[in-house]
Order: structure tokens, then sequence, then C-alpha cells
């Protein structure tokens, strides 16, 4: 048996297309999308199309889910100073957090943190993989607490 692995998000996309996925009738059945991790290219914020759909996703998935809630992280690289990195991390949890709220989602449902490069997704030497933002699914309980 031969498997093929795709680390490449246009290319995973494509393979779902072809074989059959449709992301509306996913939404439609009330299951929230699998993808929580995005990507940016090296000193950008700006959120690109494909990732932009896939927020709009989880937007509607939240809003047909008033009880759940979601934490927006942001991180950076290694490169540069580490006050700027915080800041860029904060300017990529703010695009998602905008593109919720302009779908219809509650701030309140909404938490933000910005951890810079202190949390790196893999070695700090991966750039590219550490330059991400992620949404975490919170139960109502843990909303509470929090």
């Amino acid at each position: 048996m031969t498997i093929l692995v795709l680390d490449n998000p246009e290319l995973i996309a494509k393979a779902a297309v072809a074989s059959g996925f449709n992301a509306a009738t996913l939404l439609a059945e009330g299951k929230r999308p699998h993808r929580i991790r995005f990507h940016y290219g090296f000193n950008k914020h700006a959120l690109d199309i494909s990732d932009r759909a896939i927020i709009r996703q989880h937007a509607v998935y939240l809003c047909q889910h008033p009880s759940a809630s979601v934490q927006i992280h942001g991180h950076s690289d290694n490169f540069g100073a580490e006050d700027y990195n915080q800041f860029l991390s904060r300017l990529r949890t703010n695009a998602v957090v905008r593109l919720l709220v302009e779908e219809g989602v509650a701030e309140s449902r909404i938490l933000v943190a910005s951890w810079g490069s202190a949390r790196p997704f893999t070695t700090p030497d991966d750039r590219a993989a550490n330059r991400r933002v992620e949404i975490e699914y919170l139960t109502h309980d843990m909303a509470k607490a929090l």
C-alpha cells in the first residue's frame, strides 16, 4: 500500500474536492471545520483567500452553536526583536477576530492570545511553520472559567 502525505494546504484542498468533499455538506451537518491552523508569509498578517474561506466556515459553525467559544492564538517566528514579533502576532489574531465578528460571531465568544515567538510549533529554526494563527475551541465550562 502506498500512502501519500500532503503538507501543502492548497494540494490538500484540491485532493479533497477531487474526492467529492463538500464543505457546504459538512456545515449543514453541524460539524466544525477541521482546519484550525493558518500560516503566514514572512512579516505578513493578512489572510489569503483560502484561509478567509475556512475562517468563514468556522464563523458559520460558531453561529450555529451559540454555546461554543474560541480562543485565537497568534504566533510569529523568532526572527527580529521580540516586541515586534509580539506586535505582529497581535495583528494576525486581530485579522482573524475581525473576520469572525464580520461574519456574525459575538466578540464575547472570542478570546485572544498573542504569543510572539514564545511558543513555536516546531523548532525555532522552522520559521515558516511558526508564523501562524490557531483556532482553539473551548468547551462551555472552560470558557466560563477563563
